[in-house]
Formats: structure tokens, C-alpha cells, sequence
């Protein structure tokens, strides 16, 4: 029998992308995502195995291990990638998550390959898990899997986290299925989520649909009690200081500053090209602002970085097109020989120039209109200059926990101009003032916290209805 582990993550991506050298010949490369980032660090040090996709669609490669970690690959069909991923995942579940922002797409074939799918990967994860392991499942597109695993191993200690809203039950009503995905999550044996209100929308749509009882943040299956409560994820701050504190990247900040023409202020905005982020409201705002003589083009340039994501999907097809639109506008406006107004960037960026852009810019823009978390609000205080300014959704998980931002309700344009402008013009004390707190919550609530917390409550969740339950703070 092949080696099993005692310590399994399952997600719908491997954390390795395929990338071929310059020299022909194919590697695998460390993903740039928020999970892969925040998983590596739990996973140093672990004996421990990663189920996945590996990107392409076909057959899987053979399962291998990279940086101290077992990775086994999940095979996808081409079909399966429009229909689970691009399709029920991220056409249908993805709208409904995000408060319906645009209108979801609902469709049985796709439902079939998402279940499908599902089962693929709770097969998976049974062959690699050793007796009485612990699985960690991540994610809305693997939300049928902990009942499915159980069903295969019911000798295994089953969590599964939510990097996305869950829905109010109104919106969660909409959904086909939606029983299915209820009972696909009380597999688990703990659930947790970015907001105490997502895990209070989860059990209420299990009291509502399921008709369990429900006391406090357990539900009682009868033959044993699933726990289901807010453990918010954050970031490896220490690994993340350690890339801004070398000589490259400091120099590199220096640079971008002189590139922009050493401006008063530079604002930044960085995030997945996705309707969710809000980057079409904040253009919109900023352009305003220029039209109003409240900023000056020459003093204060907008860097907008929006990393390519699912572009085969056409809501986001149309959101690239309206971005670049907006974009070009404002340019022809009020650019002027030699200095652009505002920088955007349809590409991908490594930690260290991430890193040195955190590092330049005086106010950073996270205005999504409805976020999970959002750890590049986190990976800005990390890195900003001691009197930078976060300007933050309300919409985000990270509000919660990053009360001395600069809030803002990113639906309201006139608000989110107001709240821009006083992150500008605000005194550099009251600044410094609000990132030293930030900083003191960011540095303490690090990511390696994150997954001791999780794993300590997925541990102590009840078993049985009969067992004291609630005990853990997690």
C-alpha cells in the first residue's frame, strides 16, 4: 500500500502552477494565491499531503512531492472545467455568495459535473489519508465533499473553511439544491467561516431547510453534533517582512516612486479582476475627483493592478472590457505628456514587487463590494510606510478586525470620495496614529494563528450531541 498522511488539504487547485523555462523544459512553480500563501506556512514542517487540480485539463500527472509536500493531482476534463468550475462554481455558486451582485446561471449539467467532480476529489482524499487523520477541505467548489468523505471514512476528523461570504438565506434560497449543499457541509465534523454573520447565515439556512435543531453554533445530527463559527483568516506576516526589509525591494519602492514623477501621493488598488472587488467604482471615484480639482494629476497618481482571473467566463470578459474602458477614459482626460494619471496593470506580480508597491504607497484602496476577507488589506499594513492610509470597505471580512481603517461603503460614490479625500488629507499624526493599531492587530492575528485556531477547534468539535459543546474559543 502507498503512503498515507495523517495531515490532508484538499482544494480545488494544487498550490503549484506548470510553468515551462526558458531552457524548454516544464517546472512547477509555487502559486501567488491568498490560499496557497496561507496554507504554506501551516503545512512547513507537516508530513502532510495536498489534493488538487493541477491546472490542466486531461489526465492528472502522477502524484509527487515539492518543498516537503505530497501532492496528489485530481484529473479534470475539459467539459468538467466549464461545467464545475467555470460553470456551477464560479457561474452559479460565486454570484449567489456575493449577495447576487450579478445575476447567477443555474443549470442541471453543470450541478451533475459539480457533484461529480466532488466525489473525485473525496475519493482522493480517502486513498491519501492515513486511520484517524485530520482532512481539511477548503472552499465553495469542494462544499459536497466532507458528507462524501464521510461516508467513504467515517474514521477521519473532517474540517472544511470558507474563503468567500456564505450567503443570507434569502439569496441562499435561490439555489437548486441548495438542501444538497447543507448536508454536503455537515460532513464535517467543524466548519468554519471569515464572519461570524456568514457562520450565522449557514445556520440558519440548516435550521430553515434541514429542520435541525441548532443551539448556539452546533447543530445536532443525532448521532453525533457538527460546530460552525468564525475562525478569520490572515497572512505570514513575518515572511512577508522579511521580503520588504531587503535591500531590492526597498530600492524598488524608491523606483517606484521616481517612475511616477515623485508625486505627493500615490494610491494604490490591488485585486483579482473580479465584479465582486469593486475596481470599476473606485475608477469611477477617483475620475470624479480629478474632474472636481479635489486631486491634481500631477501630485496624485492611482496605480490599479488587476491580476487575470477566470477569463473565460464572461461576466468577466465584460468587466475587463468596462475596467479598460473606464481606464482610457480618464487617461485621455487628464494625463499629460510624459504623466499618466493613472497606472493599470492586467498582469500578475511576485511577492517582492507586490511587497515594494505596499511599500510606496501612501493610501491603498480595498473597496470591494463584498469581500470573504481580503488579505491585501492585511499585506498592506504590513508593509506600508508608518503613516500610509487604508481605505477600507465595510463589505470586507477585514473590516471586522481592522476597525481603525478609513471605512467606507463602496456603493456610495459620493461617501467613497468623501472617505478617499480624508485618507489624503488627513494629519500625518492621526494616520500614524490609526496603522499602529492596525499594525499591532495585523502582527498578532497572523496566519500560523489562524490555522492553530482552526485546528484546535476542528479537534475539540463535538462528536456527539451528548458532548459539552461551545468550549472552544476558537
Amino acid at each position: 500500500m502507498s503512503h498515507t498522511y495523517d495531515f490532508v488539504v484538499a482544494a480545488n487547485r494544487l498550490p503549484v502552477d506548470r510553468v515551462t523555462g526558458e531552457d524548454g523544459n516544464e517546472e512547477w512553480r509555487r502559486s501567488p494565491g491568498g490560499l496557497v500563501t496561507a496554507m504554506d506556512a501551516v503545512m512547513r514542517g507537516r508530513d502532510g499531503a495536498w489534493v488538487g487540480w493541477a491546472g490542466d485539463p486531461g489526465e492528472a500527472p502522477a502524484p509527487f512531492d515539492d518543498a516537503g509536500m505530497h501532492l496528489h493531482p485530481v484529473p479534470l476534463s475539459e467539459q468538467e472545467i466549464a461545467d464545475y468550475y467555470e460553470g456551477h462554481s464560479n457561474d452559479t455558486l460565486w454570484p449567489v455568495y456575493h449577495d447576487v451582485i450579478i445575476t447567477p446561471t443555474f443549470k442541471r449539467s453543470w450541478r451533475g459535473a459539480y457533484r461529480a467532480v466532488n466525489k473525485r476529489f473525496a475519493q482522493a482524499c480517502a486513498d491519501v489519508a492515513a486511520e484517524g487523520a485530520t482532512v481539511w477541505v477548503h472552499d465553495y467548489q469542494l462544499q459536497l465533499v466532507p458528507e462524501m468523505l464521510r461516508e467513504l471514512r467515517p474514521d477521519l476528523r473532517i474540517g472544511w473553511f470558507n474563503h468567500i461570504p456564505f450567503p443570507a438565506v434569502e439569496l441562499f434560497a435561490q439555489l437548486p439544491g441548495r438542501e444538497e449543499i447543507l448536508e454536503g457541509l455537515l460532513g464535517a465534523d467543524f466548519l468554519g467561516f471569515q464572519r461570524t454573520e456568514d457562520a450565522g447565515n449557514f445556520l440558519r439556512a440548516v435550521r430553515q431547510y434541514l429542520d435541525l435543531d441548532v443551539t448556539g453554533d452546533v447543530v445536532d445530527l443525532g448521532d453525533r453534533a457538527v460546530r460552525a463559527t468564525a475562525v478569520p483568516i490572515s497572512i505570514d506576516t513575518e515572511g512577508l517582512r522579511a521580503v520588504l526589509d531587503t535591500d531590492e525591494v526597498q530600492a524598488r519602492a524608491r523606483e517606484i516612486r521616481e517612475q511616477l514623477g515623485n508625486p505627493d501621493k500615490i494610491l494604490l488598488g490591488v485585486d483579482r479582476l473580479d465584479y465582486t472587488k469593486g475596481i470599476r467604482h473606485r475608477l469611477k471615484a477617483f475620475g470624479e475627483l480629478l474632474a472636481d480639482g479635489q486631486l491634481d494629476p500631477t501630485k496624485h497618481k492611482l496605480i490599479q493592478v488587476a491580476t487575470p482571473s477566470r477569463e473565460r467566463v464572461k461576466a468577466y470578459m465584460d468587466l475587463r472590457d468596462q475596467v479598460e474602458l473606464t481606464v482610457g477614459r480618464i487617461n485621455g482626460d487628464f494625463s499629460r505628456i510624459g504623466a499618466t494619471a493613472l497606472t493599470y496593470m492586467h498582469q500578475s506580480f511576485d511577492r517582492a514587487e507586490m511587497a515594494a508597491m505596499f511599500a510606496a504607497a501612501d493610501v491603498m484602496l480595498v473597496t470591494p463590494l463584498r469581500d470573504g476577507m481580503n488579505l491585501v488589506a492585511k499585506e498592506y499594513v504590513t508593509c506600508c510606510p508608518a503613516d500610509g492610509a487604508l481605505v477600507l470597505s465595510e463589505f470586507t471580512g477585514a473590516a471586522t478586525e481592522l476597525g481603525e481603517a478609513y471605512m467606507c461603503n463602496p456603493h456610495d460614490l459620493t461617501g467613497l470620495k468623501q472617505v478617499i479625500m480624508k485618507a489624503i488629507t488627513a494629519p500625518s499624526d492621526d494616520r500614524e496614529q490609526r496603522m499602529s493599531a492596525l499594525r499591532s492587530t495585523v502582527s498578532t492575528a497572523t496566519v500560523q494563528e489562524w490555522a492553530k485556531h482552526y485546528l484546535a477547534a476542528l479537534q475539540a468539535a463535538p462528536a456527539r450531541p451528548e458532548d459539552e459543546v461551545g468550549s472552544t474559543d476558537a
